[in-house]
């Protein structure tokens, strides 16, 4: 289904992801393309040492340089920048298939503020962690139906309603925002899924993430108001080709 009433800004924030990054937007340009629309994408380069901004050139996107170290801000400044009234942030590590992007667009067009997708990995995982993502997910998406920040897509007027992503957060800025948007109208996650590199769960032990995630469900996002504990996060292992 053609979208054109849609100008779509794809913002992508990117620390050191040269070695994914060359998947993502491909994924994304081949989606908009299939599905004829009018589009541009955004790489917002925050403070990479690597390749990154040079394959994001060379893939045809827009390359804005910043050095904030906070993925709230990082992607609230690429929001800044865009010309769409339809924004979409995608991580630098997650593929968008056209299905899922068709399928976003159909909701934006019948009145949805916002959503999100559903998120598979590109690698397989054990048994058991399998088993905790599935546990989480059912709460975190099917029960209190919060976008993944791996994808999360907003009409600008919702998103500037809403105040775009709280800077006063390291992560978990995506459930603020997520909360927010279902004040300005319907919050729709999509059945379409995307499909996001698995690198936290094979590159560390289920004794960092779990705990941090137990924190999270008892203490909310308050626990994300500084950075101590999530350097792991921001500072996290890249895999090299």
């Amino acid at each position: 289904m053609n979208q054109p009433d849609f100008f779509v800004s794809f913002v992508v924030p990117a620390h050191n992801e040269a070695y994914e990054i060359g998947k993502t937007l491909a994924s994304i340009f081949d989606a908009a393309r299939a599905a004829d629309a009018r589009f541009e994408v955004i790489v917002v380069n925050d403070a990479s040492t690597d390749w990154t901004a040079q394959i994001a050139s060379e893939a045809g996107a827009q390359v804005l340089d910043v050095n904030l170290r906070k993925i709230s801000a990082v992607r609230n400044a690429g929001a800044r920048a865009a010309k769409g009234n339809a924004l979409f942030f995608i991580d630098a590590d997650t593929q968008m298939p056209e299905a899922t992007l068709r399928a976003a667009l159909a909701a934006l067009s019948r009145g949805a503020a916002g959503g999100g997708a559903w998120v598979t990995f590109a690698e397989p995982v054990g048994l058991g962690v399998r088993i905790s993502i599935n546990l989480f997910s059912f709460f975190y998406m099917r029960l209190l139906r919060w976008a993944a920040g791996c994808f999360l897509y907003a009409k600008r007027e919702a998103f500037e309603a809403a105040g775009g992503f709280d800077e006063t957060l390291y992560a978990s800025e995506e459930i603020v925002l997520s909360r927010a948007l279902k004040r300005q109208g319907p919050f729709v996650l999509l059945r379409e899924s995307v499909v996001t590199s698995g690198r936290k769960i094979r590159m560390y032990s289920p004794l960092r993430i779990v705990p941090l995630l137990g924190r999270f469900m008892i203490h909310g996002t308050a626990i994300f108001r500084q950075r101590e504990g999530l350097e792991w996060w921001y500072e996290g292992k890249r895999e090299k080709e």
